[in-house]
């Protein structure tokens, strides 16, 4: 990319002039603006003076935030058809920094790194899948010979600075081994974190088992708002069980799980939200710790359609504004232990994301084709990442910093 100089009168390259900052981590959220240098965050500010910056974005009537955490989502191309190149599906939603959910393994993750994440201007991290080929479908994921622990952990070492945890999903077997051992990973790799994309069985395995038996605190359930509310009665003896029963209550052993420490995600996916599970779950006060995408190319160009609309989604039914910001910057930085980004402080990495919170008529709809309408939708203005525009919708920076890319 190619970018300004910054002249010796001109102490700061860009100011964010005139947005309402919200940053949870420093409890702002107020009119402020925000100054960067080299690649970091070096005033929060009432008033900078905009002649002290060799670019100033006009964000007026906007709100800034720290860069959007995205921390479920798929980029690695080993199903071949199905997930996308993270850059041209993050930055437009204000995503910083995504993290792939398993799909590579132990065996796997070397091939991701050189392909992917090293290619990427998008931070991108990884859940390692426990199994050691990765996110593969099929009889892939069942193979239990392939979930090793012991090398699962020792990749995880080896690659520390991308790697924060493991990943147990689509296990369909009649017990616990791939929760089980991705725990096991966990612990040998020095307490990372695992999230769980729970599988179908018949019978189902209980969930009330994996939130108080299995998991640790701090563990992540992933599509809190997925699975099915009548799985194990006698007209649907097999599946995954829902959070929600049958007439639209929270399971009571949720709250105590989310009170325990379980963090439960989004994950919405192209087919695993329901507004059925979630309406009730928001009113009878069981929030998300976390929003996510599930990004494939099947979710991007469905109900997902983006980190945003998941947010403006929940938004329409019952989420505040500060709070979906904080589930998607502060809170998820906090799970995956990378305390040092979702913020706007002093001295951090400058991802931020300008956000414009339009007002009208909007739908929004889930996996079952249901469909609700809301007055607010998020959409990205501005995306910087490590203080370079990577995305301007309305060339709101001036002079405008045009992205360049060299191909390789």
């Amino acid at each position: 990319m190619i970018f300004g100089t910054v002249t010796r009168a001109q102490q700061y390259y860009i100011v964010i002039k005139g947005g309402h900052v919200v940053d949870p981590k420093n409890n702002i959220n107020e009119l402020m603006d925000v100054a960067i240098k080299d690649g970091k965050i070096v005033q929060v500010d009432k008033n900078i003076d905009p002649k002290t910056a060799s670019h100033v974005v006009n964000a007026e009537g906007l709100y800034v935030t720290p860069g959007l955490i995205d921390i479920h989502s798929h980029n690695f191309p080993d199903m071949r058809t199905a997930d996308p190149f993270p850059d041209g599906f993050t930055f437009r939603n204000g995503i910083t920094t995504t993290i792939d959910a398993g799909s590579s393994g132990w065996r796997s993750f070397p091939e991701f790194k050189e392909t992917i994440i090293d290619k990427s201007e998008t931070r991108v991290l990884a859940w390692l899948n426990i199994v050691g080929v990765g996110y593969r479908r099929g009889a892939y994921e069942q193979n239990v010979a392939d979930m090793d622990p012991k090398l699962a952990a020792i990749v995880a070492r080896r690659h520390k600075e991308h790697i924060i945890g493991f990943k147990a999903s689509h296990f369909i077997g009649l017990d616990w081994t791939a929760v089980d051992r991705a725990v096991e990973a966990g612990r040998q790799a020095g307490d990372l974190p695992i999230m769980v994309d729970f599988g179908s069985s018949t019978p189902p395995l209980p969930l009330e088992e994996l939130f108080l038996e299995h998991l640790r605190p701090g563990d992540i359930y992933t599509h809190m708002f997925g699975g099915d509310a009548t799985a194990g009665t006698a007209g649907n003896p097999g599946g995954r069980e829902a959070i929600v029963d049958a007439q639209g209550n929270v399971r009571p052993f949720v709250f105590e799980a989310q009170k325990r420490g379980i963090v439960f995600d989004i994950g919405f996916g192209a087919a695993s939200f329901s507004f059925a599970y979630a309406i009730p779950a928001l009113k009878s006060g069981l929030y998300p710790n976390s929003i996510s995408t599930d990004m494939n190319r099947h979710s991007f160009n469905g109900a997902m359609q983006g980190l945003l609309n998941v947010m403006s989604a929940l938004m329409a039914i019952g989420m505040n504004l500060q709070e979906v910001i904080q589930a998607t910057t502060w809170n998820p930085a906090q799970q995956i232990k990378r305390e040092e980004l979702g913020h706007l402080s002093v001295g951090a990495v400058s991802d931020v994301a300008v956000l414009n919170l339009r007002e009208g008529k909007f739908g929004f709809y889930d996996k079952d084709r249901y469909r609700i309408s809301g007055s607010q939708r998020l959409e990205c203005e501005l995306t910087l990442r490590a203080g370079k525009v990577v995305h301007d919708l309305n060339g709101i920076t001036n002079p405008i910093l045009t992205p360049t890319y060299s191909f390789y």
